[in-house]
């Protein structure tokens, strides 16, 4: 039976779409089965980064409302064969989402899969709640920067409030994942260090996905960076991320950046 995850923040542009879509690949290619399931209905972006999105034929809404099975909706990715896509709708409202259609499909897929990854929309609406609401754990994405972590500091008590696993007396376990993190910006005192927004959100850390053009790159031709750029830190970082998820003991690794002498004397970085 799948463990499900979902993937959230407070805020928009954080990168949950991306992290949900590097990490289902990232698991998947390790030989197990993931469904990554898109939850921003209206908007949907999930099958642009998987690269899918003429393939979408059937929705979320359709088989939450009985309008199409499971088995027609999910989209076998071309380059993982255990990777699956479950995508939004483009074209309903957030209202046709009802928790017991959720619950059905939540509970179809936990008997098909190892993992299933729901990418939450941004903030503390009806979509988010509702693909928090039947998770196992959690992954809160954060970037370094005061809004984000304040943000995901609200997440976090919804997700210790508003889940059934809280209702039912269970522990969620939450997992942060900073992304976007440019060492150097930190040292010079223009982001949060990993110690600050560990000390606000006082959640175990996944892992720190550095800044990367790979990122962007990988998401512009429809793939996931884990998949696109295997050799980059940050597919480095979201696949040693994935191993941690699987209960692998993965030393972490922290950007850094390595400063000449000429450098300190005169605040020039090293090339």
């Amino acid at each position: 039976m799948a463990k499900v995850l979902v993937v959230t923040s407070g805020k928009g542009g954080v990168g949950k779409t991306t992290s949900t879509a590097a990490i289902g690949a990232a698991l998947a290619q390790s030989g197990q089965k993931v469904a990554v399931v898109d939850f921003d209905v209206g908007l949907r972006n999930l099958d642009l980064i998987m690269g899918a999105e003429r393939r979408v034929v059937f929705d979320f809404i359709n088989v939450a409302q009985g309008e199409a099975n499971l088995s027609q909706a999910l989209i076998r990715d071309k380059r993982v064969d255990t990777l699956y896509l479950l995508a939004a709708s483009q074209t309903r409202d957030k209202d046709a989402l009802t928790e017991e259609g959720v619950k059905r499909v939540i509970d179809e897929l936990r008997d098909r899969f190892d993992w299933v990854i729901c990418d939450s929309p941004a903030g503390i609406e009806r979509g988010a709640t509702l693909a928090m609401r039947y998770a196992d754990s959690a992954i809160v994405i954060a970037n370094p920067e005061v809004s984000s972590v304040r943000d995901s500091d609200r997440i976090i008590g919804l997700l210790d409030s508003k889940t059934l696993k809280a209702e039912t007396g269970e522990g969620m376990e939450k997992h942060l994942l900073l992304t976007r993190y440019d060492p150097a910006r930190a040292a010079r005192g223009e982001m949060l260090s990993v110690e600050d927004v560990l000390d606000i959100l006082s959640i175990p850390l996944l892992g720190i996905i550095p800044e990367s053009q790979d990122v962007l790159k990988a998401s512009n031709v429809g793939a996931p960076v884990s998949i696109n750029s295997t050799t980059s830190a940050a597919a480095a970082a979201y696949i040693d991320a994935a191993r941690r998820l699987c209960g692998v003991p993965v030393p972490m690794t922290r950007p850094t950046e390595k400063v000449s002498m000429f450098g300190r004397f005169f605040g020039r970085r090293a090339a």
